[in-house]
C-alpha cells in the first residue's frame, strides 16, 4: 500500500496512511476522539498522537507531557494492559492495534531519529508513571526517567526513558 492512499478497512473505518491517522471511523468505535477496545479495565484510547503546538510535530518531553495532559496520560499499567491485552499487527509504518472486541487504534511508527534508517521502523509513547526507587531499577531511579511503551520491527515492550527525551502521546479515557 502506498503511504499516498487512503484505504477502506473491514469495519468501515478509513486510514490515511500518509499522514497515519484514521480519516473516518465508525461513530460506534469513536466516541469524542476516543476508541473503546474492550479492554477489562475501561480504557478508551485517543484515535491519535497529540501534536506539541511548542515544536510542530508530535514528540514532547516528560515535564511537557505531564503538565500538559495530567490525568489523560496512561500510566504504566494502562499501556501495558494495551500491550498484553491487543493484537498488534504491523502495516509496514506503524501498528494496528486491535482489541477484543474488533475495535482498533493506529500506532504510527513515528520515533525520533538521527538516522534516517530508523524512521517510520519504530515508535514510543510517555507514560505518566515515572521511575520511582526501589532496587530493581535503582540506576534510573530518582534520576529523571519514566516508563513508556516501545513498538517497532523488533516487536513491542516496555521501556525505561529519560525525561529530556522527545515521545510521542496518545490520550486515555477511563
Amino acid at each position: 500500500v502506498s503511504k499516498s492512499t487512503t484505504v477502506k478497512q473491514e469495519n468501515n473505518s478509513t486510514i490515511d496512511y500518509q499522514s497515519k491517522k484514521i480519516v473516518k471511523q465508525e461513530t460506534a468505535t469513536l466516541m469524542n476522539g476516543y476508541v473503546d477496545l474492550g479492554l477489562p479495565s475501561g480504557t478508551k484510547w485517543k484515535s491519535e498522537n497529540e501534536t506539541n503546538s511548542n515544536s510542530g510535530d508530535e514528540f514532547f518531553t516528560y515535564d511537557e507531557a505531564v503538565a500538559k495532559f495530567g490525568s489523560n496520560l496512561p500510566t504504566k499499567k494502562q499501556l501495558e494492559e494495551l500491550k498484553n491485552s491487543c493484537k498488534w499487527d504491523w502495516q509496514g509504518n506503524g501498528y494496528k492495534v486491535t482489541g477484543h472486541n474488533g475495535n482498533y487504534i493506529i500506532l504510527p511508527a513515528s520515533d525520533y531519529s538521527y538516522c534516517v534508517n530508523y524512521v517510520d521502523t519504530s515508535g514510543k509513547l510517555w507514560s505518566s508513571s515515572p521511575i520511582i526507587s526501589d532496587y530493581t531499577w535503582s540506576l534510573y531511579s530518582d534520576s529523571g526517567y519514566a516508563w513508556g511503551l516501545y513498538f517497532g520491527l523488533g516487536g513491542v515492550y516496555m521501556g525505561i526513558y529519560h525525561c529530556c527525551g522527545g515521545l510521542s502521546v496518545r490520550l486515555v479515557q477511563e
